[in-house]
């Protein structure tokens, strides 16, 4: 489906913050994925202290973020599917009023003696809101190319990942602390949120799409499985998508990486306490921030084949330089004080070459598939980079106890370097005959 024509020169205009937010569907929409996002954020961080709080122990903690994690493999097929049948702005203000009705449903079940002392409740609560979410997010990514011109795309995901990492850190810091004020206060908040995002959505002037449900009649799965293989066939006759899902795929799991490593690296490598993990992850924060800031507004004046390549590099490159150049200077008393400096600026380096990472990759994607396979494009992509990437986190966790940190992250600047090095032929001959 083609953009809106809103009486600009696309080719000319369309560039920068202040043009993207100036159309008035994605403004709405990026207001409520902010509003939407914050209150995710909330509602994870909140139910890790309070499934502690009603258990008393660690397990019921894990077990509950493993029902908030599990739909993304679960339902993120199906979500792929309704959004490219489906009215996509219908999907996504159900989604999230939806998620504000099942967040409410935690602060109420402490009405019910049987359920206050209780955590089980909430893993069933914490799966269904989950499993909203995921029918949110492809048709929110399916949506966003009918309301922005192509030239628009790179700054509207500039902007998207500003928003994760945002709301990432704000939802993390506010939500321990609303908890201490009253434990279930943050889920009054989400629920607010989550109310006005759906609003917002319902506001949007989002162009109409679907064509009907097939997946109501007999043979449901049947039909489900050629929805997804003309999805997984789509993504396969593209060696633009494959390249582009691929680097995506392998962004996510640096960041998963390193939020994981965090605390064993600032203590068995820069050599201070676990808890200052911040060192490592606001600096980086910062970065990415900053790298959105930059490709939002100057993106389309470089070539992104060549901004991958560079960024996979780089990106390498810095992790090799993590895992090496503290042990050295903390041998050398001169320079011990220094490798804190040094970790907080090097990761900043990293989060500014994870946007480079990331932006591009996420842009061919929403420029390079069509309006019918979209959404089951982007489901594939989520169901991916949440299920396939927990079994490397978890086996970089488990190494750097076994062989140590450093050599764990060195490891993974390797690999990023050789694949950097190994696809940049493929990517010019893949990427630069799209660039325009």
């Amino acid at each position: 489906m083609a953009a809106p024509n809103l009486g600009f020169d696309f080719e000319r205009e369309a560039q920068g913050f202040r043009f993207v937010i100036g159309q008035p569907a994605f403004r709405l929409i990026w207001f409520a994925q902010l509003a939407s996002q914050l209150a995710d954020k909330f509602v994870m961080f909140s139910l890790i202290v309070l499934a502690y709080r009603l258990s008393g122990v660690s397990t019921p903690v894990a077990v509950t973020l493993l029902s908030y994690t599990a739909p993304a493999i679960v339902v993120a097929p199906l979500a792929g599917v309704i959004a490219d049948r489906h009215d996509r702005k219908l999907i996504m203000v159900s989604a999230n009023f939806a998620r504000a009705a099942l967040v409410a449903l935690i602060p109420a079940a402490t009405l019910f003696p049987v359920l206050s002392g209780s955590f089980y409740h909430l893993l069933l609560i914490t799966f269904l809101f989950s499993a909203a979410g995921q029918l949110f997010s492809p048709a929110e990514a399916a949506a966003i190319p009918t309301v922005l011109p192509k030239k628009a795309l790179l700054t509207a995901n500039s902007m998207a990942l500003m928003t994760m990492v945002l709301t990432l850190v704000v939802g993390g810091a506010l939500a321990p602390l609303v908890s201490r004020l009253n434990l279930y206060a943050p889920y009054w908040w989400a629920v607010g949120l989550f109310a006005l995002a759906g609003l917002l959505i319902l506001a949007a002037p989002i162009p109409r799409f679907g064509r009907g449900s097939r997946l109501v009649r007999r043979r449901f799965f049947h039909q489900l499985g050629v929805e997804l293989k003309e999805g997984i066939d789509a993504l396969g006759a593209s060696p633009v998508l494959r390249l582009s899902f691929a680097q995506l795929t392998l962004a996510v799991l640096v960041l998963f990486m390193m939020f994981t490593l965090a605390p064993a690296y600032v203590s068995t490598v820069l050599g201070l306490n676990s808890q200052d993990s911040y060192l490592i992850l606001v600096p980086a924060t910062l970065g990415a921030i900053l790298s959105g800031v930059v490709l939002g507004q100057f993106g389309r004046r470089l070539r992104r084949s060549q901004l991958l390549v560079a960024s996979l590099v780089a990106t390498g490159l810095t992790l090799l330089s993590l895992a090496s150049v503290p042990l050295f200077m903390r041998e050398i008393s001169t320079l011990r004080d220094s490798t804190r400096l040094f970790g907080a600026a090097f990761s900043f380096l990293l989060g500014l070459e994870f946007g480079a990472l990331m932006i591009p990759s996420a842009t061919y994607l929403m420029e390079h598939t069509t309006d019918s396979v979209r959404g089951r494009i982007f489901s594939l992509l989520y169901m991916v980079y949440n299920g396939v990437t927990a079994l490397p986190v978890l086996l970089a966790a488990a190494l750097a106890d076994t062989v140590g940190t450093n050599r764990v992250v060195g490891g993974l600047g390797l690999l990023l370097v050789g694949v950097g090095l190994g696809v940049s032929r493929a990517a010019r001959r893949i990427f630069e005959p799209v660039e325009t």
